[in-house]
């Protein structure tokens, strides 16, 4: 069980969540350093799916933050239940905010493949969840017979190999249906977190990467203003418990070079809903003044209204060079000209 004795319940918390087992993690698990500083901790505000207390640290040497400990691997069935979000992507959120969001996909998918240099011919994407990404490719040409999909829900597996695409409920550590060397665009969209070892991850991307393959990975960044702001337990990019290890631009960057990856391009997303989490989370947990109906003004999957505010405030932001609370790194497999001509 934890290493740390859970403190009462926050007032209103689910008080029948079990007490999850635990797995120790002393080590920073990018760079292997065992020296670290308390980062934040807290509960899982959003789906209350258990009473255990979480604790982040950060790396000294490589500025990596994670959570020790974590829940055990046999708990992922408690903490992503079935009605998890990003399982039903279409059946949780408005057809107002689905439609938002695919106006900023078409913006960042453009931006992957301006960097891609060409349309792919084979594409992955890691944490499918509901498919609209791998529908998104197969609308734009893509066979789905070389349209890949990994996902731990099998249910949504199911649906999408019904479909036509060759996805798989495993994780990528696990994973041997796909190819060596054959895909062409990778894509993680926010999946770095959630996984126990991102380097042997992004590793394993790379086997499968085609020679000048892209991946392009999202994921929160804990070098924006919302994160410092709500630092030591609200902020939501921290997503308690499911997500291990958050990174900033700096860190991420040497992760894929470890990887044997060239970092192409960094940017930042709209983080708005981290920004209304945190909201959230303050409103409804705070020990000083709890409101849980001021609270679900801000859950993003049901607040339209705030939800395209503080996307407009974000995109503002970004507009001005403002690092936000999500970012999006690209980075490619070298070929064997690069190899060998490195100066070139």
């Amino acid at each position: 069980m934890s290493a740390y004795p859970s403190p009462p319940l926050p007032a209103g918390f689910n008080a029948r969540a079990p007490e999850i087992a635990v797995e120790s993690v002393p080590r920073c698990p990018v760079c292997g350093e065992r020296t670290r500083r308390h980062f934040a901790c807290g509960y899982d505000y959003e789906l209350e799916t258990c009473r255990n207390e979480w604790h982040f640290w950060q790396c000294n040497a490589c500025g990596v933050v994670w959570l020790d400990p974590r829940p055990a691997v046999d708990t992922l069935g408690i903490i992503y239940p079935p009605h998890y979000y990003a399982y039903a992507m279409s059946d949780t959120l408005s057809p107002l905010a689905l439609k938002g969001k695919e106006i900023l996909d078409q913006f960042k998918f453009n931006a992957v493949l301006a960097h891609a240099g060409s349309m792919p011919t084979s594409f992955l994407d890691i944490g499918c969840g509901d498919g609209r990404y791998l529908n998104l490719f197969a609308k734009r040409g893509v066979p789905k017979e070389r349209i890949y999909g990994l996902e731990l829900s099998e249910d949504a597996v199911r649906r999408l190999r019904e479909q036509g695409f060759q996805t798989y409920s495993q994780r990528v550590e696990d994973c041997t249906e796909i190819p060596t060397a054959s895909i062409d665009l990778a894509t993680m969209f926010h999946v770095i977190e959630h996984v126990a070892d991102p380097l042997r991850v992004v590793q394993r991307v790379a086997e499968w990467l085609a020679p000048g393959g892209v991946l392009a990975v999202e994921t929160p960044n804990v070098d924006s203003w919302d994160a410092s702001l709500f630092k030591g337990r609200w902020w939501g990019g921290y997503h308690i418990p499911r997500h291990w290890t958050l990174f900033h631009a700096d860190s991420l960057s040497r992760l894929f070079r470890e990887a044997g990856l060239d970092v192409l391009h960094v940017s930042y997303q709209t983080g708005h809903s981290f920004w209304m989490y945190s909201l959230h989370h303050l409103t409804r947990y705070s020990s000083r003044s709890p409101s849980p109906r001021l609270a679900r003004w801000f859950d993003p999957l049901k607040s339209v209204p705030l939800l395209i505010a503080f996307t407009g405030f974000d995109l503002l932001r970004r507009a001005f060079g403002a690092r936000t609370s999500a970012m999006l790194m690209i980075a490619r497999k070298p070929t064997a000209n690069d190899q060998a001509c490195p100066y070139t």
